[in-house]
């Protein structure tokens, strides 16, 4: 018996000693690294326009170098300790995390930072964030919560009352169910955020739409949603637009700019000089070629408004290539890819549902943010996930990474061989 209990701690020992460090999805882990070397290059490179800014310092263009790889080096620890937590663990914390961000969003309106008139920064001790960014997370933990409850009948359930007499105990049912578990985080989520952030609240809405249908909700039920969602937005954003609050104006401006700019040519020809943020994106992402001009040696940077953010994409393309450019957004594709595999091998719905959104979230910003660059878009300020300057944006992604790795390594059946 003694001998049998020495040999079983052995086995043991032996199996924590032959434990990786790095656990889960390697693919996705390569993915992370390439993209975190990817940030590095474009954010280091750009800054150094800095330098040639008569109301800037190369002190401040050092400062601002050693933050921005303080963040970058801090989101590490955070997919570490992410991917090492069991997915259980963030089911039953989402309710508590998700009425904290909408608490933290709504507070930025009032007591934030505002930037070109929206509020969207809050400070936490010494510490800034966009909490904006962390609600997007913990939307897609809520509705992958709500819902694995619902499987059972989910491809058979209403998610919209079918009469007016909102009363009656059958629509009342509807109501508290069906609509306020799966539809009422996502318009919380939207409302909160739009008012500062109109992209991101798109975003929030596409792809919570699209985690319904992968969780099996009815079809139908989901265009009835969309046609509902689209024209409730409409209305809102043009009565705001009217009065004057929040960021419809804004949107809807930009939103007439792009389609002048894309369908009118005669509205070009009357400001030969003046160049719009898309223009001088497509102008790096051309100047780039097709090997681009190498790092560092971009004259883009100068050229490029915010090419450390809002135009990462277009800075990076500028300074190596095309070929390069068309990798990049092969590997955001890839993210999605690798989270649909994880979601195959998953053995409940929580999990399941949660890569996928988080998945699809990344893949779903990327390609928003690359399309306002070739002016398939109108402006949005989104960043270019793990690769553009900002700190909130950088954690959040990097939660929804460690998430899914996390998933990969917990939530997928033991091989047999």
């Amino acid at each position: 018996m003694i001998k049998q209990n020495n040999s079983s701690q052995a086995d043991t020992t032996e199996a924590l000693n032959r434990t990786p460090i790095l656990e889960g999805d390697r693919t996705m882990w390569i993915i992370y690294a390439v993209l975190i070397v990817v940030s590095i290059l474009v954010v280091y490179s750009s800054t150094a326009k800095m330098v040639y800014d008569v109301t800037s310092s190369m002190t401040s263009t050092e400062s601002l170098r050693m933050q921005i790889m303080l963040i970058m080096v801090a989101s590490l620890p955070v997919v570490f300790i992410t991917h090492k937590i069991n997915h259980t663990f963030y089911n039953k914390i989402t309710p508590w995390v998700f009425w904290i961000c909408v608490g933290l969003t709504l507070a930025t309106y009032f007591f934030g930072e505002s930037t070109n008139g929206a509020a969207r920064w809050i400070a936490i001790g010494p510490v800034k964030i966009q909490p904006s960014e962390l609600l997007k997370i913990s939307t897609i933990l809520m509705l992958a919560r709500n819902m694995e409850a619902r499987q059972r009948n989910i491809d058979r359930i209403k998610l919209l009352p079918t009469s007016f007499k909102l009363r009656s105990a059958e629509q009342m049912r509807i109501l508290k169910e069906n609509s306020w578990p799966l539809l009422g985080p996502v318009v919380i989520s939207c409302g909160v955020i739009a008012f500062a952030h109109v992209s991101s609240a798109l975003i929030i809405g596409i792809v919570s739409m699209l985690m319904l249908y992968i969780g099996r909700v009815n079809w139908r039920e989901l265009l009835k949603v969309c046609f509902v969602g689209v024209a409730a937005a409409a209305l809102l954003f043009t009565t705001l637009s009217l009065v004057g609050i929040g960021r419809g104006g804004t949107a809807s401006t930009r939103l007439e700019t792009w389609i002048t700019e894309l369908f009118l040519t005669d509205g070009k020809k009357e400001r030969v000089y003046e160049l719009s943020d898309t223009d001088r994106a497509m102008i790096a992402i051309h100047d780039g070629g097709i090997i681009g001009d190498g790092a560092g040696h971009s004259a883009s940077r100068a050229i490029v408004i915010h090419p450390e953010s809002d135009y990462a994409f277009a800075f990076f393309s500028s300074e190596y290539g095309v070929v390069a450019a068309i990798v990049l957004m092969l590997l955001y594709l890839w993210i999605t890819f690798r989270s649909i595999e994880i979601c195959r091998r998953c053995t409940t719905p929580f999990p399941t549902l949660l890569a996928a959104g988080l998945g699809i979230l990344i893949t779903c910003q990327a390609l928003l943010h690359i399309l306002v660059q070739v002016n398939l878009f109108p402006e949005t300020g989104q960043t270019l996930p793990l690769i553009s300057r900002g700190g909130s944006s950088l954690l959040s992604m990097s939660l929804a990474i460690g998430m899914i790795i996390s998933i990969s390594r917990t939530a997928t059946p033991i091989s047999k061989e």
